[in-house]
């Protein structure tokens, strides 16, 4: 068999002689992941936030880590996982970290969380685990300027949640922590409206909710 081009193979015949065999190639539609992997996020971020800002009594908490695990962890992290089937660089980046992040989340208070028997080393612990994870999103709020205005309140928000957060852990200051969780339940909600917009715009095949698209 001889090679041919992408669209055209030849195949020697009984006779040998070479006819050409046309082959076209359809690609198959794919579903943009992105609204699934904004509204996984945005659920699990409203948990856990209601619980850090102390709307909610902490005896609830365990709830968050089923989310963390199945919606926030595994329903992202597949998010993530089809966004590199679309060629999206930002989105698969994204949700793969993100959702690894409520999975790393999960296993800690799982299985690790009790092996720090020190309370002052494992505020620290949680502490630095949070802030740096507001590195990692404050240079996707970078990266973000050149996907929707949406999107990157999203991310600006969520680094200041992190970095509340850590901080508050880091320094024992109950009071941050609070307030990192306001600024979460903020984060949900943006990235909620994000979600939804990308569901109703592609279900209505028009702009029903803006997101403010940025030039790339």
């Amino acid at each position: 068999m001889e090679a041919g081009t992408a669209s055209e193979r030849r195949f020697d015949s009984p006779a040998g002689r070479t006819a050409p065999e046309s082959v076209q190639f359809v690609p198959s539609p794919i579903a943009d992941p992105g609204p699934l992997g904004l509204a996984a996020f945005a659920l699990t971020t409203f948990v856990l936030s209601m619980f850090n800002a102390d709307l909610m009594g902490k005896g609830g908490e365990p709830i968050v880590f089923a989310l963390a695990l199945t919606y926030g962890g595994l329903a992202q992290l597949l998010a993530g996982m089809w966004e590199f089937r679309t060629g999206n660089t930002f989105g698969a980046v994204a949700f793969t970290s993100y959702g690894s992040f409520w999975l790393s989340f999960w296993a800690f208070e799982q299985f690790y969380a009790d092996k720090i028997t020190n309370e002052v080393q494992l505020q620290h612990a949680v502490g630095l685990f949070l802030i740096t994870w507001g590195i990692f999103t404050a240079y996707m709020f970078i990266a973000s300027l050149r996907v929707s205005a949406a999107v990157a309140l999203v991310f600006l928000l969520l680094t200041a949640t992190f970095l509340l957060l850590g901080i508050g852990d880091a320094a024992e200051k109950e009071s941050i922590v609070k307030l990192g969780g306001y600024v979460g339940i903020a984060t949900a909600i943006a990235a909620w409206y994000a979600s939804f917009a990308g569901v109703v715009n592609d279900t209505f095949k028009r702009i029903v909710l803006p997101v403010k698209e940025l030039k790339r």
